[in-house]
Protein backbone atom coordinates (compact mmCIF):
# COMPACT_ATOMS: atom_id res chain seq x y z
CA UNK A 1 0.00 0.00 0.00
CA UNK A 2 3.04 2.05 0.60
CA UNK A 3 6.63 2.58 0.57
CA UNK A 4 7.13 3.03 4.62
CA UNK A 5 5.18 3.42 7.85
CA UNK A 6 7.42 6.21 9.14
CA UNK A 7 7.15 7.90 5.72
CA UNK A 8 3.44 9.59 5.95
CA UNK A 9 2.64 13.26 6.60
CA UNK A 10 -1.11 13.72 6.93
CA UNK A 11 -2.41 17.36 5.03
CA UNK A 12 -4.34 19.00 7.51
CA UNK A 13 -4.29 18.68 11.00
CA UNK A 14 -8.12 19.19 13.22
CA UNK A 15 -11.24 18.36 13.60
CA UNK A 16 -11.86 15.69 10.93
CA UNK A 17 -8.29 14.57 10.83
CA UNK A 18 -8.20 13.63 14.68
CA UNK A 19 -10.17 10.92 13.32
CA UNK A 20 -8.62 9.80 10.79
CA UNK A 21 -5.52 9.55 12.98
CA UNK A 22 -7.10 7.93 15.74
CA UNK A 23 -7.89 5.12 13.07
CA UNK A 24 -4.76 4.86 11.42
CA UNK A 25 -3.56 4.19 15.53
CA UNK A 26 -5.39 1.72 15.86
CA UNK A 27 -4.48 -0.16 12.40
CA UNK A 28 -0.97 -0.20 14.04
CA UNK A 29 -0.29 2.87 10.41
CA UNK A 30 2.31 5.61 12.35
CA UNK A 31 1.96 8.75 10.65
CA UNK A 32 5.12 10.94 11.18
CA UNK A 33 4.48 14.42 9.76
CA UNK A 34 1.95 16.71 8.96
CA UNK A 35 1.30 19.43 6.74
CA UNK A 36 -0.57 22.98 7.56
CA UNK A 37 -0.83 26.70 6.98
CA UNK A 38 0.61 27.32 9.95
CA UNK A 39 2.73 24.83 13.07
CA UNK A 40 -0.14 23.87 15.60
CA UNK A 41 -0.24 24.45 19.68
CA UNK A 42 -2.36 21.75 19.88
CA UNK A 43 -0.15 18.91 18.16
CA UNK A 44 -1.93 15.47 20.75
CA UNK A 45 -0.34 12.88 18.11
CA UNK A 46 3.24 14.83 18.54
CA UNK A 47 3.92 14.87 14.89
CA UNK A 48 6.28 16.62 13.36
CA UNK A 49 5.88 19.80 10.96
CA UNK A 50 6.76 20.09 7.55
CA UNK A 51 4.41 23.46 6.18
CA UNK A 52 2.03 24.05 4.39
CA UNK A 53 1.71 21.75 1.04
CA UNK A 54 0.00 24.66 -1.04
CA UNK A 55 2.97 27.05 -0.45
CA UNK A 56 5.31 27.30 -3.88
CA UNK A 57 8.45 26.44 -1.25
CA UNK A 58 6.57 22.95 0.44
CA UNK A 59 9.87 20.52 -0.34
CA UNK A 60 7.53 17.85 -1.57
CA UNK A 61 10.93 15.45 -0.88
CA UNK A 62 10.60 15.05 2.66
CA UNK A 63 7.38 13.21 2.36
CA UNK A 64 6.07 10.16 0.04
CA UNK A 65 2.91 8.89 1.62
CA UNK A 66 0.31 11.42 2.14
CA UNK A 67 -2.92 11.33 4.32
CA UNK A 68 -5.50 13.90 3.46
CA UNK A 69 -7.34 14.68 6.91
CA UNK A 70 -10.44 17.14 5.72
CA UNK A 71 -14.09 16.74 5.38
CA UNK A 72 -14.30 19.32 2.90
CA UNK A 73 -15.32 17.32 -0.62
CA UNK A 74 -13.79 20.76 -2.40
CA UNK A 75 -10.41 21.50 -0.60
CA UNK A 76 -10.26 17.36 -0.19
CA UNK A 77 -10.38 16.92 -4.55
CA UNK A 78 -7.85 20.44 -4.98
CA UNK A 79 -5.57 18.47 -2.23
CA UNK A 80 -5.43 15.21 -3.75
CA UNK A 81 -5.27 16.55 -7.21
CA UNK A 82 -1.97 18.42 -5.73
CA UNK A 83 -0.87 15.50 -3.99
CA UNK A 84 -1.11 13.16 -7.20
CA UNK A 85 0.90 15.86 -9.46
CA UNK A 86 3.62 15.41 -7.70
CA UNK A 87 4.04 11.58 -7.85
CA UNK A 88 3.46 10.98 -4.33
CA UNK A 89 0.96 8.77 -2.36
CA UNK A 90 -2.58 9.01 -1.23
CA UNK A 91 -3.06 6.31 1.75
CA UNK A 92 -6.33 4.50 2.38
CA UNK A 93 -6.62 4.53 6.31
CA UNK A 94 -9.17 1.86 7.44
CA UNK A 95 -10.15 1.21 11.25
CA UNK A 96 -9.75 -2.29 12.24
CA UNK A 97 -13.94 -2.32 13.31
CA UNK A 98 -14.71 -1.51 9.52
CA UNK A 99 -16.26 -4.42 7.39
CA UNK A 100 -14.80 -4.23 3.57
CA UNK A 101 -15.98 -6.98 1.80
CA UNK A 102 -13.63 -8.85 -0.35
CA UNK A 103 -15.79 -8.79 -3.07
CA UNK A 104 -15.94 -4.90 -3.20
CA UNK A 105 -13.72 -2.68 -5.22
CA UNK A 106 -11.46 0.10 -3.57
CA UNK A 107 -9.39 2.87 -4.96
CA UNK A 108 -6.91 4.96 -2.63
CA UNK A 109 -6.94 7.84 -0.31
CA UNK A 110 -9.99 6.56 1.34
CA UNK A 111 -10.93 6.63 4.87
CA UNK A 112 -12.54 3.62 6.56
CA UNK A 113 -14.43 5.28 9.88
CA UNK A 114 -15.18 2.92 13.08
CA UNK A 115 -18.23 0.15 11.94
CA UNK A 116 -18.15 1.55 8.54
CA UNK A 117 -19.60 -1.29 6.36
CA UNK A 118 -19.05 -1.85 3.06
CA UNK A 119 -21.15 -4.66 1.42
CA UNK A 120 -20.68 -7.18 -1.67
CA UNK A 121 -19.64 -5.43 -5.08
CA UNK A 122 -19.56 -2.18 -3.77
CA UNK A 123 -17.25 -0.32 -5.88
CA UNK A 124 -15.42 3.21 -3.96
CA UNK A 125 -13.55 5.46 -6.08
CA UNK A 126 -10.33 7.57 -4.50
CA UNK A 127 -10.25 10.25 -1.58
CA UNK A 128 -13.76 8.85 -0.46
CA UNK A 129 -14.87 9.01 3.22
CA UNK A 130 -16.92 6.58 4.46
CA UNK A 131 -17.74 8.07 8.10
CA UNK A 132 -18.80 6.12 11.37
CA UNK A 133 -21.14 3.68 10.93
CA UNK A 134 -22.30 3.90 7.54
CA UNK A 135 -23.65 1.36 5.21
CA UNK A 136 -22.93 1.14 2.18
CA UNK A 137 -25.01 -1.56 0.49
CA UNK A 138 -24.05 -4.00 -2.25
CA UNK A 139 -23.25 -2.81 -5.70
CA UNK A 140 -23.35 0.61 -4.53
CA UNK A 141 -20.90 2.97 -6.63
CA UNK A 142 -19.58 5.90 -4.72
CA UNK A 143 -17.18 8.21 -7.38
CA UNK A 144 -14.24 9.86 -6.14
CA UNK A 145 -14.25 12.89 -2.99
CA UNK A 146 -17.81 11.34 -2.60
CA UNK A 147 -17.90 11.82 1.45
CA UNK A 148 -20.48 9.49 3.70
CA UNK A 149 -21.67 11.22 7.13
CA UNK A 150 -21.96 8.73 10.20
CA UNK A 151 -24.66 6.52 10.16
CA UNK A 152 -26.00 7.32 7.02
CA UNK A 153 -27.36 4.47 5.08
CA UNK A 154 -26.98 3.62 0.91
CA UNK A 155 -29.74 1.26 -0.22
CA UNK A 156 -28.57 -1.39 -3.03
CA UNK A 157 -27.45 -0.19 -6.39
CA UNK A 158 -27.16 3.62 -5.65
CA UNK A 159 -25.17 5.59 -7.05
CA UNK A 160 -23.50 8.76 -5.62
CA UNK A 161 -21.31 11.47 -7.87
CA UNK A 162 -18.09 12.93 -7.43
CA UNK A 163 -17.27 15.45 -4.80
CA UNK A 164 -21.44 14.84 -3.11
CA UNK A 165 -22.17 14.63 0.51
CA UNK A 166 -24.46 12.71 2.53
CA UNK A 167 -25.07 13.85 5.28
CA UNK A 168 -25.28 12.29 8.95
CA UNK A 169 -28.39 9.07 9.60
CA UNK A 170 -29.63 9.74 5.85
CA UNK A 171 -30.76 7.07 4.08
CA UNK A 172 -30.56 6.74 0.37
CA UNK A 173 -33.11 4.36 -1.21
CA UNK A 174 -32.54 1.46 -3.75
CA UNK A 175 -31.14 2.02 -7.27
CA UNK A 176 -31.38 6.12 -6.79
CA UNK A 177 -28.82 7.67 -8.48
CA UNK A 178 -27.22 11.15 -6.93
CA UNK A 179 -25.09 13.02 -9.41
CA UNK A 180 -21.92 15.37 -8.82
CA UNK A 181 -21.50 18.10 -6.00
CA UNK A 182 -24.79 17.44 -4.48
CA UNK A 183 -25.70 18.20 -0.37
CA UNK A 184 -27.77 15.67 1.15
CA UNK A 185 -28.73 17.19 4.51
CA UNK A 186 -28.43 15.09 7.76
CA UNK A 187 -31.48 13.22 8.64
CA UNK A 188 -33.04 12.62 5.15
CA UNK A 189 -34.65 10.32 2.87
CA UNK A 190 -33.95 9.94 -0.40
CA UNK A 191 -36.55 8.34 -2.86
CA UNK A 192 -35.46 9.95 -5.86
CA UNK A 193 -32.86 10.76 -8.23
CA UNK A 194 -30.82 14.04 -7.90
CA UNK A 195 -29.56 16.31 -10.73
CA UNK A 196 -25.66 17.65 -9.78
CA UNK A 197 -24.90 20.31 -7.81
CA UNK A 198 -28.27 20.43 -5.66
CA UNK A 199 -29.03 20.99 -1.95
CA UNK A 200 -31.89 18.23 -0.79
CA UNK A 201 -33.03 17.89 3.08
CA UNK A 202 -36.14 16.50 4.57
CA UNK A 203 -38.38 13.18 4.90
CA UNK A 204 -38.93 12.65 2.33
CA UNK A 205 -36.12 14.47 1.05
CA UNK A 206 -36.72 17.68 -1.14
CA UNK A 207 -34.78 20.35 -3.14
CA UNK A 208 -33.79 23.40 -1.19
CA UNK A 209 -34.95 26.37 -3.03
Amino acid sequence: MYDNKDDISVIGYSSHSLVVLDAASEAGISVSHYCEREEKVFNPYKLKYLGDESSRYFNWNNVNNFIIGIGDNQIRRKIANLVISQNKQLISIVHPSAYISTRSSLGVGNFFAVNSIINAFAKIGNNCILNTACVIEHECILLDHAHIGPGAILAGNVTVGESSFIGANSVVRQGVTIGENVIIRAGSVVLHDIPNGEIWVGNPAKKLK
